[in-house]
């Protein structure tokens, strides 16, 4: 199956690429020609679950320049400058040169503070932002926020049934 790009027309130098893998999206900066540059595990084969936890469980990842459509494989692309209307993007030139100012170098990896979205949104709008983090986190919350009422719901009915027990 060949790569499918959900956003009409062609990447443009700058924009942000979001590459739909099961169970995460992986994020790269294109840089034209069909490149793009993104970060991987330092170890990494073939892009899979297991390659990407490596770099989850050593904290490193490499900045890697390569081909959009080997990136992206047998997944499915969109380009997803989500970010445009909060944080204003950097010139194109400014965009592209700090982008390769980085390409093989190793850097610090943690899915949390600094993941490959991380990583495109710097180059792009000079500001490190992740909306997978804060969906997570978000997700976090909202079933914390579940289990605690759940937990206060059950508390009162026991109560309540105490209490109706001492009644009788």
């Amino acid at each position: 199956m060949a790569a499918f790009n959900l956003h009409p027309g062609v990447p443009k130098p700058g924009d942000l690429i979001e590459i739909f893998r099961p169970h995460y999206q992986h994020w790269a900066l294109y840089l034209g020609d069909g490149y793009v540059i993104s970060v991987t595990p330092v170890d990494e084969g073939p892009a899979d679950m297991l390659s990407s936890a490596r770099s989850v469980f050593n904290g490193k990842a490499w900045v890697r320049k390569q081909l959009l459509k080997d990136l992206v494989g047998n997944d499915t692309y969109r380009v997803n400058n989500k970010y445009d209307s909060k944080y204003p993007p950097l010139p194109v030139g400014e965009i592209i040169w700090r982008a390769k100012c980085s390409i093989d170098e190793e850097v610090a990896y943690d899915v949390l503070s600094n993941n490959c979205e991380h990583f495109v949104t710097k180059l792009r709008y000079g500001k490190a932002v992740s909306g997978q983090v804060n969906q997570a986190v978000d997700a976090v919350a909202t079933v914390g926020a579940v289990a605690l009422a759940a937990g206060a719901i059950s508390l009162l009915a026991w109560l309540g049934s105490r209490s109706r027990e001492r009644e009788d």
